[in-house]
């Protein structure tokens, strides 16, 4: 495979890696999408801030818990890596279309960026693998608690929503004996919901799994857009491009040296009708008659 032939897969790559769908249909103008990791990413962030089972807990938390700031630091950390995987996506596809060096370093800076991010925040899950999950258990037992003993104040609403949140009812005490409040809050058939401790936990396992493989596949793609960026920015500043457009500069010719003839003329050099020409003017005629290669 040959150099030009290396770029232009390259290209077709880094399109595929770079845009969620590139349309044609119907116009000759290119619509770019944004990135499927991108979308994913804002989507991830804003299931994260608005959805229900995490913005409950958000509500109740008491003053001082680590919760609220964890909930929004998540928030704009999603927002801001889906805002650089768009960034890059565009600077890149841009890059590749353009050809334009400038364009493919700016992709390249964003795409490096995310990775940085995505390296930091699988550093973070790894070394506080239960943070996010003991806020929130701490948050409902202290919610629990406060409802149990007084029945009559706000936090028996507030367990209430996340009881209806989390269709679930209470937790299980250790000893397996329920006071009359306990008893109370979990009749008829809320008694048949499980346990809200289990099922806390259970919804942040799925969350985290989900996460987990996001970050897996971003740190995949970010090294393989990062190759191909690097690979096509060489490219470019060697002048290894498809399409030559601009300007042509036309260079004075070394004297001495005679024009060579178009490759048509030296393939036909034998052809009949180059013969007969030279029959007609004869190995003594004329040298160069105007009008005779004019009319032929």
């Amino acid at each position: 495979m040959g150099p030009r032939s290396r770029v232009r897969v390259a290209k077709c790559q880094m399109l595929v890696t770079s845009l969620f769908v590139l349309e044609a249909g119907g116009s000759p103008t290119l619509v770019l999408r944004p990135q499927l990791l991108g979308l994913l990413a804002a989507t991830m962030a804003a299931l994260t801030y608005f959805g229900a089972h995490f913005a409950v807990f958000s509500r109740v938390s008491p003053e001082g818990s680590s919760y609220p700031a964890l909930h929004r630091g998540a928030f704009f950390a999603g927002i801001s890596l889906a805002g650089l995987l768009t960034l890059g996506a565009v600077l890149s596809a841009a890059a590749t279309v353009r050809e334009a060096g400038g364009l493919m370093a700016g992709g390249f800076l964003c795409l490096a960026l995310v990775f940085c991010a995505l390296v930091q925040g699988a550093f973070w899950r790894l070394r506080n693998p239960t943070q996010v999950e003991d806020a929130l258990l701490d948050t409902y037992d202290l919610v629990y608690d406060q409802a149990v003993t007084s029945p009559s104040s706000a936090r028996w609403q507030e367990l209430a929503a996340i009881h209806d949140t989390f269709l679930c009812c209470g937790k299980s005490s250790p000893s397996g004996l329920l006071g009359s409040a306990e008893a109370e809050l979990c009749r008829g058939q809320e008694a048949a919901t499980p346990d809200c401790l289990q099922v806390v936990r259970s919804f942040l396992r799925t969350h985290g799994h989900i996460a987990s493989t996001l970050t897996s596949v971003g740190l995949a793609t970010m090294v393989y857009a990062m190759l191909l960026s690097s690979f096509l920015w060489f490219a470019i500043r060697s002048g290894r491009s498809l399409d030559r457009r601009g300007t042509y500069a036309l260079r004075p010719r070394p004297r001495g040296r005679q024009p060579q003839e178009p490759g048509f003329f030296r393939r036909s050099g034998g052809s009949p009708a180059l013969r007969h020409l030279v029959d007609l003017r004869g190995p003594g005629g004329p040298s160069g008659d105007p009008r005779l290669l004019q009319d032929n």
